[in-house]
C-alpha cells in the first residue's frame, strides 16, 4: 500500500521518561518496605494499600480532567496508550466546550480486585479489576505501572471486559501473582510479538486469533467500508512495543497469560474525483490539521487485552477487550 504522504509523520512522541521521573513519588519505602537492589530482588510490585491509594488518586484526577476537559489535571496519572487516547479526547472536548464537559458524570469504580505480581526489575506494575458505573456490566481493567522508585504509579492500559471473562491468575501462598516476561516462549504467541501478530492479522488474516468483534468482525467491517461507493478507504496497522507501550502479562492458573498490548492504526479516506470526503464530526475536526479537500488521514492508538493460551493447548489467542481513540488527523 502506498500513500501520497507517509502517515508515520503524524506520530506524536511518547512521553518523556524525564517528565515521569519528576512527578510526585509513591514509593515502597513509604510503608516501610526497604528495597536495596530493586532491579534484582524478586519482590511484590507494591503493597495492597498503596495499590488502593493509586486507584483512588487516579479516579479523582480522571474525574477532574473529564469535568474540566483539561488534560493537565490527570497527566501525572496516565502514560502509554491511555495517555495518548485520554489526552486527545480531552483536547477535542476542550476545543468544542471551552467551559468544560456539559455531560460530565463522575466515574465510580467499586468491587476492586488487585492482582499484584512478584517480580524482579522494572517496570513494577499491578492490575485492577473493578466494576464501573459506566460501560454497563463490563469489568474495568486498569494496569498501573512505574519505572522506578521515584516515579508515581500511572495507568498505561485501560480496557473493558465482559463479566466472567477475566481469568483466574496463578498466585503463590501469599497471594502474589506472577509476571510473564515479554520474551516468554511457552505461549501460543509471545507477549513481545503479540502487537506485531495482531497488526499482521488485521491486514492478512490468519489463524492466530479467535473470531470475535475485535478480530474477524473488525476485518469484515473494514472490508465493507473499503467498498463504499465514491470513496476509497485504506488501512495501515503498526505495532507499538517500546517504553511506555511495552506489553505486560500475568500468568493465568492454566499456564497461559493475560496480555496487555498496544497498536497504532491509520485510516485514510480518499474521495473520488468530483466528490468529497464526508464531513467528520466536531471532535475529529478539533484534532485535524490541514484542509480536508479530497482526503482525510486519521491516526488511532488502541490498547488491547488478550487471553494467550499455553503453547500446544490447541487454542487461539482471544482478544477480550479493546479501547481505541483517535489521536490526530490530517486533511489534504
Amino acid at each position: 500500500m502506498s500513500w501520497d504522504r507517509d502517515p508515520r509523520t503524524l506520530r506524536r512522541p511518547a512521553r518523556s521518561a524525564l517528565i515521569a521521573a519528576s512527578m510526585t513519588a509513591m514509593s515502597l519505602t513509604a510503608s516501610g518496605c526497604v528495597v536495596v537492589h530493586g532491579e534484582r530482588e524478586i519482590l511484590p510490585s507494591t503493597t495492597r494499600a498503596e495499590a488502593a491509594k493509586a486507584l483512588q488518586e487516579f479516579t479523582t484526577a480522571y474525574n477532574e480532567a473529564d469535568k474540566a476537559y483539561d488534560g493537565s489535571l490527570d497527566a501525572d496519572h496516565t502514560t502509554g496508550a491511555l495517555a495518548d487516547i485520554d489526552s486527545a479526547r480531552l483536547k477535542a472536548g476542550k476545543a468544542n466546550n471551552p467551559g468544560g464537559n456539559p455531560n460530565h458524570t463522575p466515574l465510580k469504580l467499586t468491587d476492586a480486585k488487585f492482582t499484584i505480581p512478584k517480580k524482579a526489575g522494572w517496570p513494577r506494575w499491578f492490575l485492577v479489576d473493578a466494576a464501573g458505573n459506566k460501560g454497563g456490566t463490563a469489568r474495568w481493567l486498569l494496569v498501573f505501572t512505574r519505572s522506578g522508585l521515584d516515579d508515581p504509579f500511572q495507568v498505561a492500559y485501560l480496557t473493558l471486559v465482559a463479566p466472567g471473562k477475566v481469568p483466574e491468575f496463578k498466585q503463590d501462598a501469599d497471594g502474589w501473582a506472577e509476571s510473564v516476561p515479554a520474551d516468554e516462549t511457552g505461549l501460543a504467541a509471545g507477549p513481545q510479538t503479540l502487537s506485531q501478530d495482531y497488526s499482521t492479522y488485521l491486514k492478512n488474516g490468519g489463524d492466530t486469533f479467535a473470531d470475535g468483534s475485535h478480530t474477524s468482525q473488525w476485518r469484515a467491517l473494514r472490508e465493507k467500508n473499503a467498498k463504499k461507493p465514491g470513496m476509497a478507504t485504506q488501512y495501515i496497522d503498526e505495532p507499538l512495543t517500546n517504553g511506555d507501550y511495552a506489553p505486560l502479562a500475568l500468568r493465568t492458573k492454566d499456564g497461559g497469560a493475560l496480555v496487555f498490548f498496544t497498536t497504532r492504526h491509520y485510516e485514510k479516506q480518499t474521495a473520488y474525483a468530483g466528490t468529497s470526503v464526508p464531513a467528520p464530526n466536531k471532535d475529529v475536526l478539533a484534532l485535524t490539521t490541514g484542509e480536508i479537500k479530497q482526503s482525510l488521514t486519521m491516526e488511532f492508538v488502541s490498547n488491547e487485552v488478550a487471553l494467550d493460551p499455553p503453547k500446544g493447548a490447541d487454542q487461539q489467542v482471544t482478544i477480550l477487550g479493546r479501547i481505541q481513540g483517535m489521536t490526530s488527523a490530517e486533511g489534504s
